[in-house]
Order: C-alpha cells, then sequence, then structure tokens
C-alpha cells in the first residue's frame, strides 16, 4: 500500500505545479564502466538498485559534480573529487552530459576531461547539492580525532538542541519516544560534532549510541535550502526495516514541501516497497554494458542480487497473480518443468518489454523467458500469457463459463457459496479487486483461492494448443533452442519504442523564494 505522504507527493509532481529547479536526465561516459548510458530522474525520489559495483554511487557522484555552489552552500563538489588520476587509474576521454532547467529553461550541457583536466565547470547551473556518503554510518568511537574526546573532563562547549519538530520526527522515524536530542562540541575540539540523546531521563553519547540513532541524528541535523538535490548513498545503513519505511515517508514529506530531488541508493525491498514503480531504477550489469531498468518490483530486485539460484531458467511475470497462473499452466500440463523454473515477478509492463529486448539480444546471463499479461500486447523477445486478457478476467470468465469447475472441492467450500461470490466480484469495476473480494467472502486467504481457481482452470479451461504454446518456449529455452535476435510474439506485434523511453515530466512553474528550510 502507498502511504499518504507518497501519495501527497505524487499528486503535487503530477500536477507540474513545483520543481523549478530540476535535473532531468544525467550520462556517464567513459568513467567506471559506464558507457554513455542515461539515467532518468523521473520522481522526486528516486531510488538507484542493484548489485555492488554497477555504478550507482557513480551516478551519485556525477550528479554532485554537474552544479555549482549556491549561494547558502559551504562546499562545492568537483568532478575530481569523486574521480580523480590515481596510480593505478587515469581517466581520459570522459564525459559526464546533463539536462538541468530552471522555471521552464532548459539547459544541456556536460562536463568532460578530454585528457588531464576537467572543463565545464564554469559552465554549470547553481544550485545546493548534499552528498552525504558512507561515512555516516561509521560508529563514534571509530572516527579520526573522536577517540581522544571520550573524557569527562572536558566540558560542552557548545549545543544545538532540536527543535520540537524535528525531534517528534527524530522519535517517529526510529519509534521511540526521546525526550531531548541535540549535536553538541567539547572544549577540546570544537569542530567535532557529537550527537547527545535523552530517553526516559538517561542521557547519553553517540559513544554509547545503537548505529541507527547516530545516522539519523545526523541526517535531520541538516538545514537544506529549498530546491536542493540531496544525495544518499546506501540510505538504509544501520535502519531496522520499520525505521527505512518511515525515513522514506518522512522524506517524502520534506520534498513535498520543499520540492527537493533526492536521489538514493538502496539494496532494501522495504525502501522500495515504499516508493512508486516510476521512482525504482534497477541497474543491470551483463557482459556487453550496463542497462538501466525503470518501475521493477522489489521482488525482481532483490531475486537478481540474490546469489543463489538452484532453479535452470528465470521466468519473468508481472506479478504475483501472473506468475501463480503460469505455474499451475505448467504443473497441469508439463509438471516436469515447474521445478526448473523460477518466477519473478517484474513490475510494470514497461519493465517486461526492458527484460524482452535484454533477451532477444542474447544480454541475460542465465536461460531466462519473459511474459507480458495477455491485455499488454507482444513486444520484441516477450511471449504473452494465454487469452487476450487480465489473468484475473482470463480464468474468472473461463471458470464462470464452465459453472466453476470442481473449484468447491478444490477449496472446501459449498458450490452455492463459490458461484455467489465470484459471480459477486466480477460485478466490481477492477479485476485487480475480483480475488480478493471472493476470498473474502469465502473467508480464505486470496492467494488460496486464486492457486485453486488457476489449477482448476489449466486443468480443464486451457485447451492444449495454448499450454503447448506458453510450454514449448520455456523447454527450447532450457535445451538452448533460442529464439534469435529481434524475435517477437506473437508476430502481430507492433513495433517496439526505445528500451527505455523517457517518463513524461511535469512542467515546472517559475518560483522565486530561497528560503531556508530543514529536510533533516
Amino acid at each position: 500500500m502507498v502511504e499518504r505522504e507518497i501519495r501527497r507527493l505524487e499528486g503535487k509532481w503530477r500536477l507540474g505545479a513545483g520543481w523549478p529547479r530540476r535535473l532531468d536526465w544525467l550520462e556517464i561516459d567513459g568513467i567506471r564502466g559506464w558507457t554513455g548510458q542515461r539515467f532518468q530522474l523521473q520522481f522526486p525520489i528516486m531510488a538507484l538498485v542493484g548489485e555492488n559495483g554497477v555504478g550507482k554511487s557513480s551516478l551519485l557522484q556525477a550528479a554532485a559534480s554537474i552544479y555549482r555552489p549556491g549561494q547558502s552552500s559551504n562546499k562545492g563538489w568537483f568532478a575530481t573529487d569523486f574521480f580523480p588520476d590515481t596510480t593505478w587509474d587515469r581517466i581520459e576521454n570522459a564525459a559526464v552530459r546533463y539536462a538541468v532547467r530552471e522555471g521552464d529553461q532548459p539547459f544541456i550541457d556536460s562536463i568532460r576531461k578530454p585528457t588531464g583536466r576537467w572543463r565545464g565547470n564554469p559552465e554549470r547551473r547553481e544550485r545546493h547539492v548534499e552528498y552525504i556518503d558512507l561515512s555516516r554510518i561509521q560508529p563514534v568511537p571509530a572516527r579520526v580525532g573522536y577517540t581522544k574526546l571520550a573524557n569527562p573532563a572536558y566540558e560542552e562547549a557548545s549545543s544545538s538542541p532540536f527543535e520540537r519538530s524535528r525531534l517528534a520526527r527524530l522519535s517517529a522515524i526510529l519509534g521511540r519516544k526521546y525526550d531531548e536530542a541535540k549535536m553538541a562540541t567539547i572544549s577540546l575540539d570544537t569542530n567535532r560534532k557529537v550527537p547527545v540523546m535523552t530517553q526516559q531521563g538517561a542521557m547519553y553519547s553517540g559513544w554509547h549510541q545503537g548505529a541507527g540513532e547516530t545516522t539519523i541524528a545526523e541526517l535531520l541535523e541538516a538545514d537544506l535550502p529549498k530546491y536542493s538535490l540531496v544525495l544518499i548513498d546506501e540510505i538504509e545503513s544501520s535502519l531496522h526495516p520499520r525505521a527505512q519505511r518511515r525515513l522514506i515517508r518522512d522524506l517524502a514529506e520534506r520534498c513535498r514541501e520543499l520540492e527537493l530531488q533526492v536521489v538514493l541508493t538502496t539494496h532494501s525491498p522495504y525502501v522500495l516497497e515504499e516508493l512508486p514503480l516510476e521512482a525504482r531504477a534497477y541497474i543491470i550489469q551483463t557482459e556487453a554494458r550496463r542497462e538501466i531498468v525503470y518501475g521493477v518490483s522489489p521482488e525482481f530486485a532483490m531475486s537478481k542480487m540474490d546469489d543463489i539460484a538452484h532453479s535452470e531458467c528465470d521466468l519473468y511475470v508481472e506479478d504475483d497473480r501472473a506468475a501463480r497462473m503460469l505455474v499451475e499452466i505448467l504443473a497441469a500440463h508439463r509438471p516436469g518443468l515447474v521445478q526448473r523454473c523460477d518466477t519473478i515477478p517484474y513490475g510494470a509492463a514497461s519493465v517486461g518489454k526492458a527484460l524482452g529486448q535484454m533477451v532477444a539480444g542474447g544480454r541475460f546471463p542465465r536461460p531466462s523467458c519473459v511474459f507480458l499479461d495477455g491485455d499488454t500486447g507482444g513486444a520484441v523477445g516477450c511471449l504473452s500469457l494465454p487469452g487476450e486478457d487480465a489473468p484475473e478476467r482470463v480464468v474468472f470468465d473461463a471458470l464462470a463459463d464452465r459453472g466453476w469447475g470442481k473449484l468447491a472441492d478444490r477449496t472446501g467450500r459449498g458450490y452455492p457459496d463459490i458461484a455467489d461470490a465470484c459471480t459477486r466480484a466480477m460485478a466490481l469495476a477492477d479485476h485487480h479487486g475480483w480475488v480478493r473480494h471472493a476470498a473474502s467472502e469465502l473467508v480464505l486467504p486470496g492467494d488460496v483461492l486464486w492457486q485453486a481457481m488457476c489449477a482448476e482452470w489449466a486443468s480443464t479451461c486451457l485447451i492444449s494448443d495454448e499450454a503447448s504454446a506458453t510450454m514449448q518456449p520455456i523447454e527450447d529455452t532450457l535445451e538452448g533452442v533460442t529464439r534469435g535476435p529481434g524475435a517477437r510474439s506473437p508476430a502481430s506485434a507492433e513495433p517496439e519504442p526505445p528500451l527505455l523511453p523517457p517518463a513524461p515530466a511535469p512542467t515546472p512553474v517559475p518560483a522565486s523564494t530561497s528560503e531556508t528550510e530543514q529536510l533533516f
């Protein structure tokens, strides 16, 4: 379920009534394996996900490099801060290309290093950029210069107490009530800050806090101007799942109020689940190149990052309903294939089409098939599930025509109850709610009812030719009889758009305010 703050952020973004300063897209060429792929910022919060070493942090660092510091900034970032020449690495013929927007005025430019030095820095636009790297997760006792501060002989030199709203946010994210919180310095060294909290009357410092407490306190400390670009590496570090979810919700509220752009990297399904499809970007590393796929499901992202694979073939489907439909087809007609294949929900149909192009190009390291729902139509490298409609409509309609078959026996419910509940569910306009509505009336878990329906449909309704059309490509893939690049299913499919077309972005409305507000 999308939380309230994310829904509010979505609503404001789609109205196109904000974000007068915006980074639209970014390309890196000639740095750390990037070869010009474009990263589109399709939502105020963008989550970059992928295995270690695929270039997530490089995108954050490139984004930090393309702006000059704003008037309220103490520090600016340059490409040399992130991409230096070393004894082992020499960067030449490199470029970071970008498109930014100020009001209704677009600017397309680049910073580049043709030989020995970076060029294009004076032409950069001005914006406050906050780059929050992994140094924040280092425990206070392990930080350089902090060991000598752990001495009760020194007095507190200064402190910045959290005001009521910031203290409430700290308590909400971590799920416990804090009486006070502050960032303090010691008389020996007034430059090194230490988080100090009070809970249930007990005061304790960063030397005795949990890593997550220190991380959130330091994140909440910062004040940022409106329209800032915020870059956070591995946002979930040191945080338990509930705290990860609450942090994203808090961040969504800040984004909406201050019209911030946030790009974060993550390996967490909990972070992805909080964000809408357009906010998720998965970087796939193949032998030949990198691909950026948008709109992935958390299940897809986690399966791609997990090294344990017991199956021989990956079957990519849109969602859990499609996965169960496909599994029951195999169980009814080719039981031997079930254990050899793993079904992976990928999310939006656009993700499936992008994966299909990778299949057609032979860019998957494992045998893989991509299935679209029947109502999506054909696409390059993709197969279609049986029927020409959504899985729920295909299964419900076919079983209704057969008087619901032996569904009563499969579920342990009476036939009149099955017929009434399923018929009433079909009266709903949105087919996505049919299973949930019928299962609620039958007092069954939704996945139990859907499994029984798919099993009955695959056994009694699905004709053998349609079953073969689904299974034969899987068998061919397992046996190495691959479909050639550019193969299309069905043959009448319309021509495909480019792999990752840019999502429509809202038209911003110019704003003149420069007030400084709090992000963290």
